[in-house]
């Protein structure tokens, strides 16, 4: 449970009905210590919901909410790594060892992508981190980002699985779930940017998938 401690830290509510995605990543984010490269208030640098703008503007996403890949996007563009997996890309095993490893780690966090109407909840596509897991229950934790309804809350992971592995109506597309931590740098005085570096790739790609399915 390395990595709820360092997640409840960071918990937050999501300040609009559909910033789920937007609570979710600056959680992440701030959990794993990157810096914004700009203050939040005061002097303090510090991951803030209004800061997410750089893949699709804030009143486009308070209006309809964020897509799987455009959350992938922001999260790229504010310098994570980011190793993202639609439901077909991945297998129960490997994201039981995956949930397992971020549980145990304060270096890498999860933000699952699933429907609320298998958890009989009310509601229906929402994000959320993944905040640890019970090895011999074999239930994961979900840190619920829309406090105002839905505490913390354990799930078994099979059904975890099932709720994720749905389509999202405005894209047509598979839910997901994302591993977010730092990007691995050497230190230097100047950097430069290339968009050949393959977690920009993935990126686009799932800008290509989304722009594709959906006008904005």
């Amino acid at each position: 449970m390395e990595g709820f401690f360092k997640l409840s830290s960071c918990f937050q509510t999501q300040s609009e009905p559909a910033y789920c995605g937007l609570a979710s990543l600056p959680m992440v984010l701030n959990a794993i210590a990157i810096d914004p490269g700009r203050k939040w208030k005061g002097p303090w640098r510090w991951f803030d919901e209004s800061m997410l703008d750089c893949c699709k503007p804030l009143e486009k996403v308070k209006a309809n909410g964020i897509l799987f890949g455009k959350l992938v996007c922001s999260a790229h563009c504010v310098g994570a790594k980011v190793d993202a997996f639609r439901m077909n890309q991945s297998n129960i095993n490997d994201f039981r060892k995956y949930v397992k490893a971020c549980s145990t780690s304060d270096d890498c966090h999860m933000i699952s992508s699933y429907h609320r109407g298998k958890f009989k909840q009310t509601g229906t596509g929402h994000f959320s981190p993944i905040g640890g897991y019970h090895t011999g229950r074999d239930m994961a934790l979900i840190l619920d980002v829309a406090r105002f309804k839905y505490p913390p809350h354990w799930v078994p992971l099979t059904l975890l699985w099932e709720v994720m592995d749905t389509i999202a109506e405005s894209s047509g597309l598979r839910r997901g779930f994302m591993l977010i931590s730092k990007l691995d740098r050497a230190p230097a005085l100047l950097y430069t940017l290339s968009c050949k570096h393959e977690s920009w790739m993935s990126s686009a790609k799932y800008l290509v998938d989304d722009v594709s399915s959906q006008k904005m």
